[in-house]
């Protein structure tokens, strides 16, 4: 007979496991990719990380700190696995909900397994307030690692949506420039035109100020959707785009090999544009975007002249929403997030 909470936990493992995912099975979500080994895996993790954490002396102090909500070394090995399972939910579709279900789930079985083996006296309260305890700071740790990846993948989105709205605001504030350049417009066209330039100018101003919001905030990845798409295609679109924003732009575009794959041709749209965009606005002369496939792989290479990327820029060259110090450069806030180079992508 087990005296003590953390002693059955390591004996009646099996049986606690074989429970737990079967209640973990039932609260995952329908295209969750978990298999029963995997959950089997998460609750032996979350089962052993309890009872150590359960062994360990405890003050008067500490159990009062616990009670108050404080909390205890955040880069213990017992917080780490807290962090660790919520973002392995997140990931496989979870919501918050269901991972905070497998937090009771456990903790019931645990409890109504281990009452049948012991008697309810003044050591086994102590034993159960003891056990609440892990299970609180543990749920604590997950839903505030849950809360804090999903806000980075709220900036994160923000921050793509305010980059890649730019490019058609330039083109449409670039298209109103030259509408009013004709001197046989009517003045009811010339009205619309200035209508629209100032309706775009201010909607750049917006997107600017959303850049600023979140330029120091970091995100996740993003989902993709492939479907079968021709590389080459997608190259030639991208670059049609950045030449509707940047008439003067000279991007040549070559290709060869086997270039048919299953694609997200959106998000490499998004991908190509930006370096496009980049190497017109900071670098001299033709842009040239080479794309060569085999059946293996892809290699895209858009390469152009000018100044080097200093050394000291490269450490951070591929993070997102930062960049290096800053320069002079041609277009002015167009200066950018810099995720030029990092577009997180999640297949599933």
């Amino acid at each position: 007979m087990a005296s003590t909470i953390s002693d059955f936990i390591e004996a009646d493992l099996d049986g606690l496991i074989d429970e737990w995912t079967e209640y973990a099975r039932a609260v995952s979500p329908l295209d969750s990719e978990l298999n029963d080994e995997q959950l089997r895996d998460s609750g032996r993790e979350l089962l052993l990380g309890i009872a150590a954490d359960m062994r360990e002396s405890q003050t008067d102090a500490q159990q009062e700190a616990k009670s108050q909500g404080r909390r205890p070394d955040p880069n213990s090995g017992f917080n780490r696995i807290g962090r660790g399972h919520a973002d392995d939910r997140q990931i496989h579709g979870f919501g918050i909900d269901a991972l905070v279900a497998e937090y009771r789930a456990l903790r019931a079985s645990a409890l109504r397994r281990w009452q049948r083996t012991c008697e309810l006296d003044a050591s086994a309260f102590q034993e159960i307030i003891r056990f609440n305890e892990a299970i609180d700071q543990m749920v604590a740790e997950s839903v505030r690692q849950y809360a804090q990846r999903t806000e980075r993948i709220r900036d994160l989105f923000a921050g793509v949506v305010a980059h890649d709205m730019r490019l058609p605001v330039g083109a449409i504030l670039n298209s109103a420039h030259v509408v009013l350049l004709d001197e046989n417009l009517s003045a009811t066209s010339v009205r619309a035109s200035l209508n629209l330039q100032r309706s775009a100018e201010r909607l750049k101003l917006l997107i600017d100020d959303l850049f600023v919001f979140t330029r120091t905030r970091v995100g996740d990845t993003l989902p993709v959707e492939p479907t079968q798409q021709d590389f080459t295609r997608i190259c030639l679109d991208a670059t049609d785009d950045v030449r509707s924003a940047r008439p003067d732009a000279q991007v040549e575009v070559h290709s060869s090999g086997h270039l048919d794959g299953r694609w997200d041709a959106a998000r490499l749209n998004q991908l190509i544009v930006n370096l496009i965009t980049n190497a017109v606005q900071y670098g001299n002369g033709p842009v040239q975007v080479n794309a060569r496939g085999d059946d293996e792989q892809v290699t895209l290479v858009v390469s152009n002249g000018g100044t080097a990327i200093p050394v000291e820029a490269l450490p951070t060259l591929s993070d997102p929403l930062t960049r290096g110090s800053p320069t002079s450069q041609r277009g002015g806030i167009a200066s950018g997030v810099g995720r030029s180079l990092y577009l997180p992508l999640h297949y599933r």
